[in-house]
């Protein structure tokens, strides 16, 4: 069963979610979610999901792992914060969380009731879209909490300025 969203009623604002990675397109989702927050008075989460390292033979070690982890996230979170900031007046949400990323995009969704759309870039390579986006839009759209939109890869800043 679908939560329902709320973020049209009073005290509450539309959320537009972008999810951070390594991928060269991931700043073309980032730019359309702040322009469009921006333009429709919203609000922009960005999401870095640690994945498992799967690496638990030395409690010493792991830890470290995920210190290491986390200030990559955090360093990665900072670069594109400002790149929304730079495109637009918004101030973005920096969310971290631990866990692989289909299923923290869809717990964020469902802990957060104004997040009403899940932003994603496609890639532009010729293996198709990305894993995420053949993921989510994939298997999961039928049931995803949320309309998601595909940003094209290939659209330059002036592009998603005209169209976000």
């Amino acid at each position: 069963m679908l939560m329902k969203r709320k973020s049209t009623e009073a005290g509450h604002r539309r959320k537009f979610l972008a999810v951070i990675d390594d991928t060269p397109e991931c700043s073309r989702a980032v730019i359309y979610g702040a322009r469009r927050a921006e333009r429709t008075s919203g609000a922009l989460v960005l999401l870095y999901v640690i994945e498992p390292s799967g690496f638990q033979h030395w409690i010493g070690v792991e830890n470290i792992m995920r210190a290491e982890a986390m200030e990559e996230a955090e360093t990665t979170l900072g670069r594109f914060a400002d790149l929304a900031r730079r495109h637009s007046s918004i101030e973005p949400e920096m969310v971290i969380r631990e866990g692989t990323r289909a299923e923290q995009i869809t717990a964020l969704i469902e802990a957060d009731e104004d997040i009403a759309i899940l932003i994603l870039a496609a890639g532009t390579d010729k293996e198709g879209p990305g894993p995420l986006v053949s993921s989510i839009a994939g298997k999961l759209s039928a049931t995803f909490p949320v309309p998601i939109t595909i940003v094209p890869g290939t659209l330059s800043d002036d592009d998603i300025a005209a169209i976000a």
